[in-house]
């Protein structure tokens, strides 16, 4: 099944040779997006003003090839309805899908599953991007180089810490050509600093043969259960598809990063494109305050007229939606993102957070490195905080008295915080009062 929004845009008769593909996941997923996640599909969170995915579309919609971009997850078709019609009207140079899977079929299974829809038109590129990245997606350069090269892959990759290097796909390239001549998912010793940043560009010629290799090699094994665990659930999700010969041996899912890509570094054309601009995984719920963080400093280099202008209490980058009231008296910023109708009072301060649509921050308060909910009010005199983490970590989990707690502090939906009460380094659930200080706690 899909929704679709018609298209709007170039009508010139010739057939796109790009084409995108944003992987979004589905409802079961998302559980360390908590408890953000139970009210809006992580997509669908607004980051730096926008939700994750749109930050995708404005990327793609920079790519003058691409025409067609396929939403792919399990969501229901509502979910996503509202956004493709505002989407559509904003970028309309782009006609937007969104294909339902009929359950969790994987990053490579969800494109297979979908494959005679993307192929349409015979596109001789399809970008494949996560939705849980934040990054400035350059698209045109992975392209450029996909063409330089005569690629049959490009990957985007990053430079991490040692440290962190094992948290993600490691990547092992020639310094020269880059190439790559080797890949692993999460491995368990150290093999390079160099990590897969979840956007890909694949030749169709390349990218639906490798799956049918990978289920083929599937099959070949032992009879038994393949499953993966997900970083964001653990619990197993199979697929079946529609081939009769493969829905027989397919037995588990099928994903582009344990799959695919080490078998693409080891038969394909592959190569990596390695960016300097920012990064970041956008997992966890506390992740989503450094993302904020790093859209508006792009938008601030870029001029962006979104944003507030810079004052005696406006320390930017600040974004300010139209329909919110924020007393002149407060002081905001950097990196501060103030929903739809939200309210702040005079006196507060507010410093790397996001405030929700309809919060309220009553006058003196005082919201550092924290996430206030919808509808979430937040005393006089009171204070929400979490503690810094350096720019180049990707955690946003600290160590307090030999415990590991959250760095960010969340409020969850219609939360209340009393006047005078502080909150640190807490996730708050929907609907909770907290009328005492309390620190380093989930409060359920």
């Amino acid at each position: 099944m899909s929704l679709q929004i018609p298209h709007r845009g170039k009508t010139n008769g010739v057939s796109p040779s790009t084409k995108a593909v944003i992987l979004v996941g589905g409802s079961s997923r998302g559980t360390r997006f908590r408890p953000l996640s139970l009210d809006v599909p992580k997509p669908l969170f607004d980051v730096a003003g926008h939700p994750i995915i749109w930050h995708c579309l404005t990327a793609i919609d920079k790519v003058p090839t691409i025409q067609d971009v396929y939403v792919i997850g399990y969501y229901e078709e509502s979910v996503f309805r509202d956004f493709i019609k505002d989407a559509s009207t904003e970028f309309p140079n782009l006609s937007i899908k969104y294909l339902r899977e009929y359950q969790a079929l994987g990053t490579a299974g969800g494109l297979y599953h979908f494959r005679d829809a993307i192929l349409k038109g015979s596109p001789q590129h399809i970008f494949v991007l996560n939705s849980d990245v934040c990054c400035s997606f350059p698209l045109n350069e992975m392209l450029k180089m996909f063409r330089e090269k005569d690629a049959e892959a490009v990957i985007l990759g990053t430079r991490v810490s040692e440290e962190a290097a094992s948290n993600f796909g490691c990547i092992v390239s020639d310094p020269h050509t880059r190439r790559v001549l080797h890949y692993v998912e999460k491995p368990e010793s150290y093999i390079s600093n160099l990590i897969n940043c979840g956007v890909y560009l694949f030749s169709s010629d390349a990218l639906f043969p490798s799956i049918r290799s990978a289920m083929k090699r599937r099959a070949d094994r032992p009879a038994r259960l393949y499953s993966y665990p997900s970083s964001d659930n653990l619990e197993n999700s199979f697929i079946q598809t529609n081939d009769d010969d493969e829905s027989r041996s397919n037995d588990g899912v099928i994903r582009l990063e344990q799959d695919i890509l080490s078998d693409m570094a080891d038969n394909k054309t592959f190569f990596v494109y390695e960016t300097k601009d920012f990064w970041r995984q956008i997992k966890t719920a506390g992740s989503a305050v450094p993302a904020n963080a790093l859209y508006l400093q792009k938008a601030w280099q870029n001029n962006s007229e979104e944003l507030a202008k810079p004052s005696a209490n406006i320390i930017p980058p600040v974004f300010i939606h139209p329909t919110a009231h924020v007393d002149p008296t407060a002081k905001l910023g950097p990196n501060v993102s103030i929903g739809p109708r939200a309210t702040v009072g005079a006196g507060v301060r507010i410093k790397e957070s996001i405030v929700l649509e309809d919060a309220e921050i009553k006058h003196d308060a005082c919201v550092l490195y924290s996430i206030i909910g919808w509808n979430s009010r937040v005393g006089a005199w009171a204070r929400v905080e979490g503690t810094p983490v350096p720019v180049t970590s990707h955690q946003t989990s600290i160590i307090k008295n030999g415990v590991k707690v959250q760095a960010i502090t969340i409020l969850g939906k219609e939360c209340g915080v009393g006047d005078e009460v502080r909150v640190q380094n807490c996730v708050c659930l929907p609907f909770k009062e907290l009328k005492r200080d309390v620190a380093n706690e989930v409060i359920m």
